[in-house]
């Protein structure tokens, strides 16, 4: 019971899959943010329909415009980050840990995947 204990601390045992892990939640990622970019014409016509009795519509769809770019920046960065993390976790590099607390505290706002592996990773890595 000890010894399995004394495993569970370890983060040199889970550096594997929790490298599989950010690859896949990387690359599912960069493709959500591909998704988003090929879709953003269908997004702006359904919020443009929302706008018929707002008195400034021109306003609040710039603001969706923003909104939505730091949308699709923010998921290619995340998937860019994951990816990267999990390529060191899996080759035990040095620049790993670092790059693991980058992407886990990115991916804290995507509920549920990205939430769960971002506060895995930075339990099991933040001192």
């Amino acid at each position: 019971m000890a010894l399995d204990e004394a495993r569970a601390g370890n983060p040199s045992d889970h550096r594997g899959i929790l490298g599989v892990c950010w690859v896949i939640y990387g690359v599912l990622r960069v493709g959500v943010g591909i998704w988003l970019v090929l879709f953003s014409g269908t997004a702006t016509v359904m919020f443009g329909a929302l706008l018929s009795r707002v008195a400034n519509p021109f306003a609040l769809m710039s603001d969706f415009h923003i909104v939505y770019a730091g949308l699709v920046v923010l998921s290619v960065v995340c998937g860019i980050f994951g990816v990267l993390a999990g390529l060191a976790l899996l080759a035990n590099q040095r620049a790993a840990r670092t790059l693991a607390l980058i992407a886990g505290f990115l991916s804290v706002s995507e509920v549920p995947f990205g939430t769960t592996l971002g506060i895995y990773t930075l339990v099991l890595f933040l001192p």
